[in-house]
C-alpha cells in the first residue's frame, strides 16, 4: 500500500484511538487500553539478533543470545511521541544507534536497502519482519524517496517501532508474542475502528503468515496500518459519515489502486 500522507507524522496508535468523529466507523472509544502508548519498552520487539531483550517477552526458550550486541535498548530511553507531531529523536542514544545502523549497512552506503532493513527487525520469537512490513516501514520513513534508509530516518524509525512494543503487549493478554482474533478486535475497537468479525477474520488469514491463527508484531503493525489507510480512504467518499458511501465501479477502483 502506499502510505505516503503518513510521512512527517506516521501514526502509532494514541491513546483515544484512531481517527476520531461521528458516524459508522471510526468513533472516539470511551478510554483507552491499559498501560498507554509511547512508553518506553521492557524489549524483546523489533530488536536485531544479537542481543537478549530485557525481561524476555515473546522470546523462545533456551538461553539468550550475548548481551551488548544490535538491537539492545539504548540508555536513556526512546523519545516519546508529542501529540500532532513525529517523534522526537532527543531522547534517542545516537552512538548506540548508529552502531546497530553500521552493522546491518552491509556495503557501507550510509543506507538501508529493504534487505539490510529485513535484518535490523525481529519480532519476539526472533523471526524477521516481513518483506512487505519492511517495505512499509520504508514508504513511510523514507523522506527523500530514495527507496532506502539513510540514518536520520532511521532513528525515527526506530523510535516508531518501540511506540508500537508498548501497544502490541497491551493487547497481547496471553503473552504469546501474538495476537489472536479476539485480541485484534479488541485493539482496533479499541483505537477507534468498529469493524466485523469478518473483516478481523480477513485480515488474520491475510496476515497469519505461519497458520497459527493469530499474527506477529510486524503484522499486527501492518493490519492495523492498513486499516487506518483504508478508513482514511473511505471517510472522504462517505460525506455524511455515517458509514456508508456509495461509489461507481471507476471510483472504487480507485480507492484500492491508491491503497496498494
Amino acid at each position: 500500500m502506499s502510505y505516503n500522507g503518513y510521512r512527517g507524522n506516521p501514526p502509532p496508535p494514541q491513546q483515544g484511538g484512531y481517527g476520531g468523529g461521528g458516524g459508522g466507523y471510526g468513533q472516539n472509544p470511551a478510554g483507552a487500553p491499559p498501560g498507554g502508548y509511547g512508553q518506553n519498552p521492557a524489549g524483546g520487539y523489533g530488536q536485531a539478533p544479537g542481543s537478549a531483550p530485557p525481561g524476555g517477552y515473546g522470546q523462545n526458550a533456551g538461553g539468550a543470545p550475548p548481551a551488548g550486541g544490535y538491537g539492545q535498548n539504548p540508555g536513556g530511553g526512546y523519545a516519546q511521541k508529542p501529540a500532532g507531531g513525529p517523534p522526537r529523536p532527543g531522547g534517542v542514544n545516537h552512538e548506540q544507534l548508529q552502531y546497530w545502523f553500521r552493522a546491518v549497512d552491509t556495503d557501507g552506503s550510509g543506507q538501508l536497502d529493504a534487505g539490510e532493513l529485513q535484518r535490523a527487525l525481529v519480532n519476539g520469537d526472533w523471526s524477521q519482519f516481513s518483506m512487505d512490513t519492511v517495505r512499509l516501514m520504508i514508504g513511510m520513513f523514507d523522506r527523500d524517496n530514495s527507496g532506502t534508509i539513510n540514518f536520520q530516518e532511521f532513528i525515527g524509525l526506530w523510535t516508531y517501532i518501540n511506540e508500537w512494543k508498548d501497544c502490541f503487549r497491551t493487547f497481547d493478554r496471553d503473552n504469546s508474542g501474538t495476537i489472536d482474533r479476539g485480541e485484534l478486535f479488541q485493539a482496533l475497537s479499541a483505537f477507534g475502528f468498529r469493524v466485523s468479525n469478518r473483516v478481523v477474520d480477513s485480515l488474520v488469514r491475510k496476515y497469519d503468515v505461519k497458520g497459527r491463527g493469530a499474527i506477529t508484531f510486524d503484522n499486527f503493525i501492518n493490519a492495523c496500518v492498513t486499516i487506518r489507510s483504508l478508513t482514511d480512504s473511505f471517510r472522504r467518499l462517505d460525506t455524511d459519515q455515517d458509514g456508508w458511501a456509495n461509489i461507481n465501479y471507476d471510483t472504487f477502483l480507485q480507492l484500492v489502486i491508491s491503497n496498494k
